[in-house]
């Protein structure tokens, strides 16, 4: 993945940016027909995530935006593994549309991780927001532990996620950054309502949530225990932010959750909107339009995220960006290299 060209620190607030839609997505990507060249499709299926994350509500947001102001056009929301999912979705034509953790997409572009052998190419339609990795204990379990640095998860009950999710992707890259092995660490795979319930019936010591700040699970789980957030010394961050992903920095300010009261450094990577090669130029144009003139129903879903949503995120891409929203977001003035160009 690309580093990042914008900080994770607030971007003005004005003008707001997602935007969603799809058409069938082919195996392949669909580039028989060109990048952008495929039919328009009526009915879409927005992949997600799991119901407690904030993908499914973003992909709820954006299902109501198609279907209220877009005619002819219905969106259905789906509740998936995330990431990893959501790309073999798109490809094999089971979703149209998904949001994904954009080192997934990187991945997937490239043929590495998940992806080994079998390379799958999406496009931005919009770069949202930072996931960012938390790992999450709590304290009576951190006191036991001795956790000071995120390597001391070694030789503990530690979650690395669901399977094929983005947080699955980005715990195994920095574990490989770090040079943790996977046998290193008592692991399981465990979404984020199941990470939770563990670590309160003392099944699990730690375990991964790469999420959008503010995460209202973790935040649930701080209202009824003392929430530890493990965090990433100086060498760690520096280790895996110079590997491969493209993750930056980010601290998690204190306040942020129940009983965090101290700053939290760890590391962060953005969250993408993609979709095939097959997607419909014109109709991509038309839904991202659409979404600036009712950014109003995303923010209201996930509101941390308002900040980053305009149009200069977009130079955060993991990948191309579809010649359809690359349209829209030169008529707005943003300048995308060419590195990001279709």
């Amino acid at each position: 993945m690309r580093r990042p060209t914008l900080s994770l620190a607030a971007i003005p607030l004005s003008t707001l940016l997602l935007t969603s839609c799809a058409q069938p997505a082919e195996t392949g990507g669909g580039e028989e027909a060109g990048v952008g060249g495929g039919p328009a499709q009526n009915q879409l299926s927005i992949v997600t995530g799991g119901t407690a994350g904030v993908y499914y509500p973003i992909g709820g947001a954006l299902s109501g935006i198609i279907g209220d102001h877009l005619e002819g056009q219905t969106a259905s929301v789906e509740s998936t593994g995330a990431s990893v999912e959501n790309i073999r979705l798109l490809d094999s034509g089971s979703g149209h549309l998904g949001i994904v953790q954009g080192d997934a997409a990187d991945q997937a572009a490239t043929g590495m991780a998940d992806f080994e052998g079998a390379p799958v190419q999406t496009y931005s339609l919009a770069v949202l927001y930072p996931n960012v990795f938390h790992a999450v204990t709590l304290d009576s379990i951190a006191r036991d532990q001795g956790f000071e640095c995120f390597s001391d998860v070694v030789g503990t009950r530690y979650s690395i996620g669901d399977v094929g999710s983005g947080n699955e992707a980005t715990t195994r890259q920095v574990f490989e950054s770090l040079g943790i092995a996977e046998t290193d660490v008592e692991a399981d795979q465990l979404g984020y309502a199941e990470t939770a319930s563990a670590l309160k019936n003392n099944q699990l010591d730690a375990g991964s949530w790469v999420v959008g700040e503010g995460h209202a699970g973790i935040t649930e789980l701080g209202t009824t225990d003392d929430v530890h957030l493990i965090p990433m010394c100086d060498e760690e961050r520096s280790a895996v932010v110079d590997g491969y992903g493209g993750y930056t920095e980010h601290v998690i300010e204190a306040g942020t959750y129940p009983g965090v009261d101290e700053d939290v450094p760890t590391i962060a990577v953005w969250n993408a909107l993609v979709v095939t090669g097959g997607f419909n130029e014109d109709q991509a144009y038309d839904i991202t339009s659409a979404m600036f003139e009712h950014i109003d129903q995303v923010v209201d879903v996930y509101d941390p995220g308002e900040e980053y949503l305009v149009p200069e995120t977009i130079l955060n891409s993991p990948v191309p960006v579809h010649p359809g929203a690359l349209r829209f977001y030169e008529e707005q003035g943003v300048e995308i290299p060419e590195d990001l160009r279709p």
